[in-house]
């Protein structure tokens, strides 16, 4: 797929246009950095919003769950969907609390998610999205047996329809605020993981794997 997107109608930045980029780098490399993604959907013209993890492997992204599932249920048959992915930065504070802000890093995807019916491709998706969330652990664990992957749903969603939006820097007051006597500036956020914590009947010689020890969200 080409590298960068041609917004469309639906995908452009419209509110601060300025802050819109239309590039799979920096689409790929929100989508990579997330955890959860919502997925909205309308049945029968009530809209849904679901919150799911996801997966990315190339220009698909991955969800699943339970065969159950209403969402997994109504996508199945072919229903449009938006899927949005939104990264905090910093909290942007302002002399005026008008001007108050977030930096942020979104993405938004539009399309048909698709079922995926093919074992081996449903065995790579659950795949991805494992090595999304902790890289290192697939091959570490039981691997999914036959009536667990029946109970499993997979939705395949390519990313065809996309664009992201940024906002990053200090707050930008009216001209006339700059002399407001009160702080003004950037809270910057980020997730940290703290020290794991083992499973009370876990054997007490086993030890804790690197890539839970020394686990990150790299940027």
């Amino acid at each position: 797929m080409p590298e960068n997107s041609v917004p469309t109608a639906r995908t452009r930045v419209v509110r601060e246009p300025h802050r819109g980029v239309y590039d799979r780098a920096t689409a790929y490399q929100i989508l990579d950095e997330g955890f959860v993604c919502q997925i909205g959907f309308a049945v029968d013209g009530q809209p849904f919003v679901i919150p799911t993890g996801y997966g990315r492997a190339g220009d698909n992204l991955y969800v699943h769950g339970s065969v159950a599932s209403r969402m997994l249920r109504n996508l199945s048959q072919g229903v449009p969907v938006c899927l949005t992915v939104t990264l905090l930065d910093g909290l942007v504070l302002a002399r005026s609390i008008f001007n108050h802000s977030m930096n942020y890093r979104s993405v938004v995807v539009l399309g048909t998610a698709v079922a995926v019916t093919d074992p081996q491709e449903k065995t790579q998706a659950l795949r991805a999205i494992s090595e999304h969330i902790l890289p290192g652990r697939w091959l570490e664990s039981r691997q999914p047996n036959e009536k667990e992957l029946k109970a499993t749903a997979v939705m395949r969603l390519p990313i065809t329809e996309f664009s992201s939006k940024v906002r990053e820097g200090p707050p930008i007051d009216d001209e006339e605020d700059y002399e407001f006597p009160t702080w003004a500036g950037v809270i910057p956020l980020q997730m940290v993981a703290g020290q794991p914590i083992p499973d009370q009947r876990l054997d007490p010689s086993r030890p804790v794997p690197e890539y839970a020890q020394q686990y990150f969200r790299q940027r």
